[in-house]
């Protein structure tokens, strides 16, 4: 874990306080302890094993099913008490900070969804058939401000807490919140089905439940295996390339980010910002395609190794088609060579001819080129690839894009990557080849 700043210390000591008081408040009249016992139990099993929403990144488990079950069984007070538990997880490598974090989150999340309930008039203790459908409005806002006030707490925590990255930037909240609200939403029904069953079959409705659960848990684990095969799909076509065209190492990943950044900012939706993503890692795939002697040729290009670059995009295209969860990112790899002007490849596209994801794309990827050392010449500056970005705004890049990747820099900044060697045996200077920098030979943008 990150070493935590003082104001997140801070947070972290005044949501603990806060749910101690909101547990000591009680009140505790009617609350079953033998009820109680099994919540816990069942919140402790839930959380025991959380699956990952997506590779290295947001970890889910249902435990909501148990604090929700709570707010209905047990009222405010047993509820803040089941959140509380979450301290006592069995989870492996969880630090003691978070542990005392984790558990006041889900206390005070919880305490806030039983008085909801409360304060809409449900009834708190074991439902029976008379209760419906009347208890279902209370219930549902009680479980959407139960994963309002969860995320958000956790939102605050995050935010305080520094990337890591030696730039005092604050850890943004990923692109997976949505995902686990609505897993959060989703799951928070199966506490209404414990309440209600616990009418029919006592205790053992938790068992019952606990059944469909763990089944969706391993459904998102597939989901989640299946993300992470793709990742790894990529990152083998971004290695091959690199290790064809080295002066590029690391390309990929940067237009990726880059593209990722710009796509946040014109407010694309998720799953189109998940796509351009893929096509930022894999815009140069088609390099696949074309001579190894072509790409590290020094010297000028014929006419023929010209045709043959100017053919990646194409090719690109052929190696990555049959991938489904590309979709629309399959523009992206094909037109990203493409100008606003007209006179880019592989079709000559201009203006909005140009799907928007090429377009995104051209200027990260132009972006990326000029800040990044190449065996002719140094990295450029921030401030000076960000000028040449503008020079050729409306000629080779969108303009309204490039305002918004400027806007983008500002906020997130931008690390540029430190020079690459060539290979072992390597010693001849690759010459100004590069297809992607702007302030380049017009011939030269358009050739590789």
């Amino acid at each position: 874990m990150r070493r935590l700043s003082w104001s997140a210390r801070l947070y972290i000591a005044a949501v603990v306080v806060a749910a101690a008081v909101q547990i000591a408040r009680g009140p505790f009249d009617g609350v079953s302890w033998f009820k109680l016992g099994v919540l816990a139990l069942l919140y402790l099993v839930c959380d025991s094993a959380p699956t990952p929403l997506m590779p290295r990144r947001a970890a889910w488990s249902p435990n909501t099913s148990a604090t929700l079950a709570s707010v209905v069984l047990l009222g405010p007070a047993g509820a803040a008490i089941i959140g509380a538990v979450s301290a006592l997880s069995v989870r492996r490598g969880l630090l003691t900070v978070q542990r005392v974090f984790n558990g006041g989150m889900f206390a005070l999340s919880a305490s806030a969804a039983g008085w909801t309930f409360v304060a809409l008039h449900g009834r708190v203790g074991v439902p029976d058939r008379t209760s419906f459908p009347a208890i279902i409005g209370p219930f549902a806002a009680a479980a959407a401000v139960h994963v309002i006030v969860n995320h958000g707490l956790l939102a605050g925590v995050l935010w305080l807490t520094p990337s890591g990255e030696g730039t005092g930037r604050r850890t943004k909240i990923g692109p997976d919140l949505l995902p686990l609200m609505l897993s959060d939403l989703g799951y928070a029904a199966f506490g209404l089905l414990i309440a209600a069953l616990w009418s029919v079959v006592g205790p053992f409705a938790a068992v019952l439940v606990v059944i469909p659960l763990f089944v969706a848990r391993w459904a998102i684990g597939q989901y989640a295996a299946q993300q992470q095969a793709y990742e790894a799909t990529m990152a083998a076509l971004c290695k091959a390339v690199e290790t064809k065209d080295f002066y590029t190492r690391g390309h990929s990943e940067r237009v990726s980010k880059g593209s990722s950044m710009l796509a946040r900012e014109i407010g694309m939706r998720p799953d189109r910002l998940e796509a351009i993503t893929y096509a930022g890692m894999l815009h140069d795939v088609g390099k696949l395609g074309v001579p190894t002697k072509v790409l590290q040729k020094t010297g000028s290009l014929s006419e023929e190794e010209y045709a043959a670059i100017q053919l990646h995009p194409m090719r690109g295209l052929e190696i990555v088609r049959e991938i489904g969860f590309l979709d629309e990112a399959l523009a992206g790899i094909m037109h990203h060579h493409e100008r606003i002007d007209g006179r880019g490849y592989p079709l000559g596209l201009a203006g909005d001819e140009i799907p928007e994801f090429a377009r995104v794309i051209a200027v990260a990827d132009a972006f990326d080129s000029m800040t990044s050392t190449r065996s002719y010449r140094g990295a450029r500056r921030i401030d000076e690839a960000v000028a040449e970005l503008r020079k050729w705004s409306g000629t080779q890049f969108d303009p309204a894009l490039v305002d918004a990747f400027v806007t983008a820099l500002q906020r997130d900044g931008w690390e540029r990557p430190a020079p690459v060697d060539p290979p072992s045996g390597r010693t001849d200077a690759i010459t100004a080849q590069d297809h992607d920098d702007p302030t380049a030979p017009l011939r030269i943008v358009e050739s590789r």
